[in-house]
């Protein structure tokens, strides 16, 4: 059936249509040539809606193609020439989704998609440009949502444990130190109790951005549930982690919260990993010396407890009612 069948009237396809029906599509259309002698790239045909964005002269491009490649994002160059090859190699087409800076200075997602013929001295594709910004941008904040508490915007457990994976493999595979505090505040029921949870929520906030100003970038701050978070430090041994703690723990007992005379203190744990040593393992060790700081009196940083230095004690008991953050 030909779309005279399905149309009403005569289907005009001279050259003035199919441009106005080109500046209406969704995305820029497009032919990509590449030489075979000199593997230069040209384009030869550019329409669509967007491509005076690119500040671009057409018939520039259509001589050499490195004015619009140069405005690729410096890690995507690659990959597309690359996937180019791949595509002249084995006729397939090409599927590649890159960064691409505008005319005006913005920087878009772009996915393209073009097919491989061959023509008398090279390879011509034909293919279409598509924005996808706002898609990558609502794939973005997804991730983002899935790995971050709601309340405080510190990593949440599921981001902790996926991380602890990765830092502990790459410190039994080459040696490098990695350390790990859990942090818990002390007596913060009589906060919420006396101030309302409302005001125990901005405590926890304020407490999250204590914690991320004390760290460095690479380190992870993350909140295990309630009042408990989890900061986890690479490359870090347990001294430094150590003098890292004890001046967290003091920026915090030192801060107002806006408590009146309340005083905000917490409890910390400190374990450096082991080789060898599993990611519960640490964890637990330690947890244990978290509630080791809590015996001991709180408001302060524990790094060994009794069992690390005769294993053949039983561990330091938890607080009532609760289980090691390893099988919790």
């Amino acid at each position: 059936m030909t779309p005279s069948d399905v149309m009403p009237g005569r289907v005009d396809t001279n050259a003035s249509t199919l441009a106005v029906l080109a500046e209406r599509l969704p995305g820029v259309i497009f032919q990509l040539y590449r030489h075979d002698r000199s593997g230069q790239l040209c384009i030869p045909h550019l329409a669509g809606r967007g491509t005076h964005l690119l500040g671009l002269s057409p018939d520039e491009l259509a001589i050499d193609a490195r004015p619009a490649l140069e405005r690729l994002d410096k890690e995507d160059y690659p990959r597309l020439m690359a996937a180019i090859e791949s595509s002249v190699r084995w006729m397939t087409p090409i599927t590649a989704k890159f960064r691409l800076r505008l005319g005006n200075g913005r920087t878009v997602s772009v996915a393209l998609r073009a097919h491989p013929s061959p023509a008398e001295t090279g390879v011509l594709w034909h293919g279409m440009l598509m924005d996808i910004s706002e898609q990558v941008a609502e794939e973005a904040r997804l991730r983002k949502l899935s790995s971050t508490d709601d309340l405080t915007g510190a990593a949440n457990r599921r981001k902790l444990m996926n991380r602890l994976d990765e830092e502990v493999s790459l410190s039994n595979r080459h040696a490098t130190p990695l350390s790990l505090m859990i942090l818990d505040l002390d007596h913060f029921k009589r906060v919420n109790d006396t101030w309302g949870h409302l005001r125990g929520d901005d405590v926890l906030r304020n407490l999250a951005i204590l914690c991320k100003q004390t760290l460095r970038e690479e380190d992870l701050v993350a909140r295990l549930g309630g009042e408990e978070f989890a900061l986890l430090l690479p490359l870090t041994p347990l001294a430094h982690c150590q003098a890292v703690a004890e001046r967290l723990r003091q920026s915090i007992a030192e801060y107002d919260f806006g408590l009146g005379e309340g005083r905000v203190t917490v409890s910390i744990g400190i374990a450096e990993h082991r080789i060898g040593e599993t990611r519960d393992m640490l964890i637990d060790r330690a947890d244990r010396h978290l509630y080791a700081a809590k015996h001991a009196g709180r408001n302060r940083v524990m790094a060994t407890t009794t069992r690390d230095t005769n294993p053949d004690l039983p561990g330091q008991p938890g607080r009532p009612g609760e289980q090691s953050l390893a099988t919790k």
